[in-house]
């Protein structure tokens, strides 16, 4: 058997377009990956997830939940594509039999959680939007700093896990590139997509990927099992991360699926330095990435 380590960059295109161009090649060329739709964006764009695996354990990672943080799509879409090849080659993903891990679980992947967020640095803001979104972001036309979706919202700090401390801990109060909570809990179309689709499915762990500072954190508040410990420092094991007990953090998507569902939920920050992280890391940062999600599979 194979091992795989193929690092050619499946790629249409970093923005949506080319996610979606992406997914239609993945299918095309791997007609056992399911994919479907979360529900929609503020703009109307369709929110994609992608299934690999037919196992009974079901996983779920996500990416591009803040939008300068877009390279964590690629890295997603790129792990699809060398799974889906070592399985239908009888290789090795990373050290492990691919085919083993597609009949032992099934892999849920929604790989851009804030498509108008990312549009909005790598392209251009919506029509008839511009004057409004250059005012939230302090008169720039510059939006590489962008996190939040095409309303100014943080969608990571709009899930129902003490979301009121993460707003009173913020105290940013209208609409802007980073750190407003919104009026309330799931008020963003993306978040409340993301409750339903996790709702529906019957997640053993979760990961949702960002970008900055090669940690992994793996708690909320007491309510995570005692086996998430144990998981982080094998996740921080195989990449050399750091598995961190994290404090003085709500309302986050890894901090709801903890607080629901009381299983292993983690937030990865891959990479480190400036965000967005520049797309020439891409090859120093996958691999790491690909360790975690190679070892999450297995878990």
């Amino acid at each position: 058997m194979k091992e795989d380590h193929g690092m050619n960059v499946f790629g249409g295109g970093l923005n949506y377009t080319g996610l979606m161009v992406d997914i239609q090649q993945l299918c095309k060329l791997y007609p056992y990956i399911d994919t479907g739709s979360i529900g929609n964006t503020v703009c109307g764009r369709e929110i994609p997830y992608l299934r690999i695996g037919r196992g009974a354990k079901e996983i779920h990672f996500n990416g591009a939940f803040h939008a300068n943080e877009w390279i964590t799509t690629p890295m997603l879409i790129q792990f699809i594509k060398e799974y889906a090849d070592a399985y239908s080659h009888g290789k090795l993903l990373y050290g492990v039999d691919a085919r083993e891990l597609y009949y032992q679980s099934s892999l849920w992947v929604v790989p851009m959680v804030n498509p108008d967020g990312v549009e909005l640095i790598l392209d251009k803001p919506p029509k008839g939007m511009e004057g409004r979104l250059m005012q939230w972001n302090g008169g720039s036309a510059d939006f590489s700093g962008w996190k939040a979706n095409i309303r100014g919202v943080d969608l990571n700090d709009q899930f129902p896990a003490n979301w009121e401390m993460e707003r009173d801990r913020r105290q940013v109060t209208n609409p802007g590139p980073r750190d407003y909570t919104g009026i309330a809990p799931e008020t963003e179309q993306e978040a409340i997509a993301m409750v339903k689709f996790t709702r529906e499915r019957d997640f053993s762990l979760v990961i949702a990927f960002h970008t900055q500072g090669e940690e992994i954190y793996w708690n909320y508040n007491g309510l995570e099992p005692a086996i998430s410990e144990r998981i982080a420092e094998r996740l921080a094991e195989v990449s050399g991360y750091r598995a961190i007990k994290l404090t003085g953090s709500d309302a986050g998507y890894k901090d709801w699926f903890i607080q629901e569902f009381r299983r292993p939920g983690f937030t990865v920050e891959l990479g480190s330095g400036s965000n967005p992280l520049p797309y020439l890391e891409f090859d120093q940062i996958y691999p790491k990435a690909a360790a975690i999600m190679v070892e999450a599979l297995r878990t």
